[in-house]
């Protein structure tokens, strides 16, 4: 019915093809699950807690996605918050960070969870908590 395209099996063909109107129809050719990047994409955020008089200096996430190294969150004066975009976040496993805010950590309110810190990297970040030292956790997994 179609003309060979040289496609291995499986793989749909690329290319214009006649619809049944007459009309050519683009056909989308999506790459197959195993050879598409296994990454994501997060948005951090951190708003200035009501009650608090002043914006920081700083505000930077660090974690096993950035190899423990800062990254600063940019800050967003109309919409009067930090927020940073990272990308190519490695999936299906979790990740452990902070959100440093003048150098001290913070809770994110968006966090997945608590952990225990595991590393000296992350027992250097930790953040006090009524249950003992805790790192953040985020969720990487595909849908």
């Amino acid at each position: 019915m179609f003309p060979d395209s040289g496609n291995p099996p499986g793989h749909k063909p690329q290319g214009t093809w006649p619809s049944f109107s007459g009309i050519p129809t683009k056909l989308t050719v999506r790459m197959p699950k195993s050879d598409r990047p296994q990454t994501f994409t997060r948005n951090f955020r951190w708003r200035r807690p009501a009650g608090q008089a002043q914006e920081p200096a700083t505000v930077e996430v660090v974690g096993t996605f950035t190899k423990w190294q800062k990254v600063p969150l940019v800050y967003d004066d109309p919409g009067q918050i930090w927020q940073l975009t990272l990308r190519d976040l490695p999936v299906n496993r979790t990740h452990h960070y902070m959100l440093l805010v003048d150098g001290k950590p913070v809770r994110d309110e968006q966090c997945d969870g608590l952990a225990i810190p595991r590393t000296a990297q992350e027992a250097h970040y930790q953040l006090m908590t009524p249950r003992g030292p805790r790192v953040l956790m985020l969720f990487a997994q595909t849908k």
